[in-house]
């Protein structure tokens, strides 16, 4: 059975290839034609008449009567060469076989560039995708996915009268997946916004959109979930509903009982690419945010520390005295950052921002990302067993990474009396180019060491943030530490802390 993975909601409906800037007979895509056109304004919905059947259940005809004029499809043109690259692109650039052929001119078929006539890349694509998306002003502004989007060449908004028009991409914040598009229109129905935040686990939601190129296709379920983390996803604290959301349904709007969006519909979790009853939606609040940036900027600014971060267990809370796992931990601190600028350390633990709680290592990035350049923000630290407050002049661009938390221990797990780790001193070259003094470099793991998640190719820097120099310094410190201690490894290019619990 193949795993199960997050997938974007983007349909494509159709590849056609072009040859000579011509296209295959049957791939003749269908030119906008709407123009400066423009639709009598449409009443502000009140509150949606969702009333129930004679069976009890809810009905969402005059819902979807209120609010489906607002909704979108969205077809989008890409061109792509054969094998997938941009258009322009030699699919086969960095291929050593290729270079290899091409340079003692061996003619291999599908290769460009061969003498049989391809010219030296490859023929162009037309493919055609399709999404969904919501009127968000009556002058024509309309939100989607920025992955519905992306790479466009053209796009196409159509309403639900059948009348098109050509749009123009505004602007596009791939971090959290929001496109602002703008189409010549005025008057036109708009949907009306919710608060996403006071939404209830169980409440009943209602999904419009394109699903597999269908329009204006409703369905309706429960939000399951909120504040949902998704790998790589750290500006996002997603809405994760039950409501059949497949392909095609990627920027539409998510409703509420009350005919307001609270949500865009971006991804689903899927072993085949379909529905599995498992869908995530892009808070409105986050996404209205991104928009006024865009339509007033064309991009998104955001506040920026400087500062790797990951998550707190119960293991890493307890070794910084901390009595449960909450707020951010700082790994590294970049050099010359806002971070460093403020004082800032590597062990330290974000707990607050100007009085917000960050109750998680993900909240981190997205309040900061919130801030403007150049504003000063106050942070609640907790360092060496106390809290203290200190002022940060924020960065601009945020580039906080997020490393996962460290993996949970299963209870009753036996641990060795000792570490259970061999390694060598670094060298001075190799202290060097990490830019540290020192450090134990590891070349194997068991017993607790291997629990807690060492790798070989691990560098141990510190330990209960004391700098490790040499071997002979990490052995007395690792004396004194007692049963449990937080390492600071360097792995890659991240620095992590690792909690690890001795034998008892």
């Amino acid at each position: 059975m193949k795993p199960a993975v997050l997938k974007s909601t983007l349909a494509f409906s159709a590849i056609v290839l072009a040859v000579s800037g011509c296209l295959q007979d049957g791939g003749a895509i269908s030119p906008s034609h709407a123009g400066n056109a423009s639709i009598a304004p449409a009443v502000a919905p009140a509150a949606a008449p969702v009333t129930t059947n004679r069976y009890g259940l809810p009905d969402f005809s005059g819902l979807v009567e209120q609010v489906g004029p607002a909704v979108v499809n969205i077809s989008v043109t890409q061109k792509r060469t054969r094998g997938g690259a941009t258009a322009g692109e030699d699919p086969f650039a960095g291929d050593p076989f290729y270079d290899f052929l091409r340079r003692y001119g061996v003619p291999i078929p599908g290769m460009p560039g061969n003498g049989n006539g391809g010219g030296g890349r490859a023929p162009e694509q037309i493919q055609q995708g399709v999404g969904s998306g919501f009127i968000v002003s009556s002058d024509g502004f309309v939100l989607t996915n920025a992955h519905v989007v992306d790479g466009a060449t053209e796009v196409t908004v159509r309403l639900t009268d059948k009348r098109e028009f050509k749009a123009r991409v505004v602007g596009v914040d791939k971090r959290t997946d929001v496109a602002l598009l703008k189409i010549d229109a005025t008057g036109l129905p708009a949907v009306k916004t919710g608060d996403a935040e006071h939404s209830k686990v169980g409440e009943w939601v209602v999904a419009m959109g394109s699903p597999f190129g269908f329009d204006n296709t409703v369905t309706a379920g429960i939000i399951s979930a909120k504040a949902r983390r998704l790998p790589d996803e750290t500006y996002v604290p997603f809405i994760q509903t039950d409501v059949a959301i497949n392909p095609g349904n990627s920027g539409g709007p998510l409703f509420n009982l009350a005919g307001e969006v609270i949500g865009i519909n971006s991804q689903i979790y899927s072993r085949s690419g379909g529905f599995m009853g498992i869908s995530f939606a892009i808070p409105i609040d986050v996404a209205m945010k991104v928009k006024d940036q865009l339509q007033k900027y064309g991009k998104v600014s955001r506040g920026r520390l400087g500062v790797t971060i990951q998550g707190l267990d119960t293991e890493l809370a307890q070794n910084f005295g901390l009595d449960k796992p909450a707020g951010a931990l700082i790994a590294n601190v970049e050099s010359g950052s806002p971070a460093e600028k403020a004082g800032l350390q590597s062990g330290d633990v974000v707990l607050g921002v100007n009085g917000q709680k960050v109750a998680d290592s993900a909240d981190l990035p997205r309040i900061i990302g919130d801030q403007k350049p150049g504003s000063v923000v106050r942070l609640s630290i907790w360092r060496e067993r106390k809290t203290r407050e200190l002022n940060v002049t924020l960065g601009e661009q945020a580039g906080e990474k997020t490393l996962a938390a460290s993996p949970e221990r299963k209870s009753g797990e036996s641990a060795s009396s000792k570490l259970g780790l061999t390694g060598r001193a670094l060298t001075a070259q190799e202290a060097s180019r990490l830019g540290v003094p020192g450090g134990v470099l590891v070349e194997s793991a068991s017993g607790p060491s291997a629990k807690a998640g060492l790798q070989p190719g691990d560098v141990i820097l510190g330990i209960n943030n004391q700098v490790i120099g040499t071997v002979e310094q990490f052995r007395k410190l690792l004396e004194a530490a007692g049963n449990r201690f937080a390492l600071l490894v360097q792995r890659g290019d991240s620095r992590i802390f690792v909690a690890v619990r001795m034998g008892q």
